[in-house]
């Protein structure tokens, strides 16, 4: 089952695949302006914090189920659940992460295509084609069909591939191209006039708002979302991981990566909203706030391009790249998450299933597409602020409640032999086993709180 699975030929391919799957749109645009608006570097550190505490743990849940069972979600959760009903509620539990994958990836293929517009429009106008250019940054029906089927075909195209020659293969040509482009677009933002206003409201903690239940709240709801766990997008890639390799090392590294991506976006996105401050642009909405989420993505941010004049379009083609690789990435890990169920529960070539289940969710994609206002926020607040959590919660449940705990030693012992000994294993299985469920609660009743 392993060679007919397929699995990352390295730790290199593995780190670069799993931080690609937590790198996307919302580590890029979310975590900026989160920062800023709860206490600069004192969320920051609260964040990192985080990560750590909860993310990780949660993170190695996955990892091991993944690695343990070499399974899809559905099958994994039933392989360690040793009764009828553990293993029912595996079932529907893996089940409802395979539609929540679906579904994420359905809204987040609409805004990746977006992402494609604004990447094509510089290179539009630098050719003189001014009706494209316009076409691609206007807000159309047949616009965000056709760049939201363009975006999926690319995410097909690596998945069927396979692990090692697509989603392997296509982490370690992207993800070191867009920590390039990242750095360069922070050198070039640092030097314009503003930027190191923005840097001080990122950089220099309020050390007043570092227990602040809303700060503390809003970075344990980063920290979780950024790792894209509960879907079990990092419960497959887990499964494609070598006996031999050492999980608690592994999640360690893709989870300071993933944090560090975010530290590197906000010194880009804050120090350039100050930039566009600076240029006569207003980076505040009605009620006082930064401008955040898409109408930063598509409003300031392209228009602090345009004002920077013929260099403004070869920026905006590089920002945008950047986020076009950011959500290419982490769409490929959640195309994955069906794909993998489909080919090893019903025999099917992955060609085929890829293919199927990429016109499945571009089908929701159209429904989400051609009923914007009614479905795209419920579908996001569904899928993300509610459905997400619980998910991380069974798996945490499933990790360290239903699954013995001899056997989850003894598959970490397969790729570290002395864990037993090591502080992870001192903390780890009592922290996810109690700890981060109840934050995990925490998060879910905050989330009601504010609907």
């Amino acid at each position: 089952m392993s060679a007919h699975r397929g699995e990352f030929s390295s730790k290199a391919g593995f780190i670069l695949a799993a931080s690609g799957s937590a790198v996307g749109l919302g580590n890029i645009w979310g975590f900026p302006t989160n920062a800023a608006e709860n206490g600069g570097g004192a969320f920051v550190l609260m964040y990192f914090l985080l990560a750590f505490c909860l993310a990780y743990p949660a993170l190695m849940a996955e990892l091991v189920i993944g690695r343990y069972t070499k399974a899809n979600m559905v099958h994994a959760l039933q392989a360690i659940a040793p009764g009828r009903l553990s293993k029912l509620l595996g079932k529907l539990t893996g089940f409802y992460g395979i539609l929540v994958a679906s579904l994420i990836l359905a809204f987040y293929s609409i805004v990746a295509g977006w992402m494609l517009a604004y990447f094509f429009e510089p290179v539009a106008t630098l050719l003189g084609l001014e009706t494209l250019a316009s076409w691609l940054t206007s807000d159309s029906i047949v616009r965000n069909l056709v760049l939201c089927f363009l975006f999926l075909a690319l995410t097909c195209s690596v998945i069927v591939a396979g692990v090692e020659e697509g989603i392997e293969k296509w982490s370690c040509r992207l993800m070191p191209a867009l920590f390039l482009m990242m750095a360069g677009l922070i050198v070039y933002v640092m030097l314009q006039p503003g930027a190191i206003s923005g840097l001080k409201l990122y950089l220099i903690p309020d050390f007043n708002q570092l227990l602040d239940p809303k700060l503390v709240v809003s970075a344990l709801g980063q920290a979780f979302f950024s790792l894209s766990l509960g879907v079990g997008t990092m419960l497959i890639y887990g499964s494609y991981l070598r006996p031999e390799e050492s999980l608690p090392t592994m999640g360690a590294i893709v989870t300071l990566v993933d944090s560090s991506i975010a530290f590197l976006a906000g010194l880009l996105v804050l120090p350039a909203l100050f930039v566009a401050q600076q240029q006569g642009l207003s980076i505040y909405t009605e009620s006082g706030s930064l401008i955040a989420g898409p109408d930063l993505i598509f409003q300031t941010i392209p228009a602090l391009f345009k004002n920077m004049g013929t260099v403004g379009i070869w920026v905006a083609m590089v920002f945008f790249a950047l986020m076009s690789i950011a959500a290419l990435t982490s769409s490929i890990s959640m195309l994955e998450v069906p794909v993998s169920f489909t080919i090893e529960h019903h025999a099917t070539h992955r060609r085929s299933a890829t293919w199927l289940i990429g016109a499945i969710i571009f089908a929701c994609s159209s429904v989400i597409i051609i009923n914007f206002d009614a479905l795209f926020g419920l579908v996001v607040t569904l899928a993300t602020e509610y459905s997400q959590p619980l998910l991380g919660l069974m798996i945490c449940v499933f990790a360290t409640w239903v699954w013995h705990r001899d056997l989850v030693l003894e598959e970490i012992r397969s790729g570290h032999p002395d864990v037993e000994q090591s502080l992870f294993w001192k903390i780890w299985p009592h922290y996810a086993k109690y700890c981060c469920p109840i934050l995990i609660l925490v998060l879910l009743a905050q989330s009601f709180i504010n609907s």
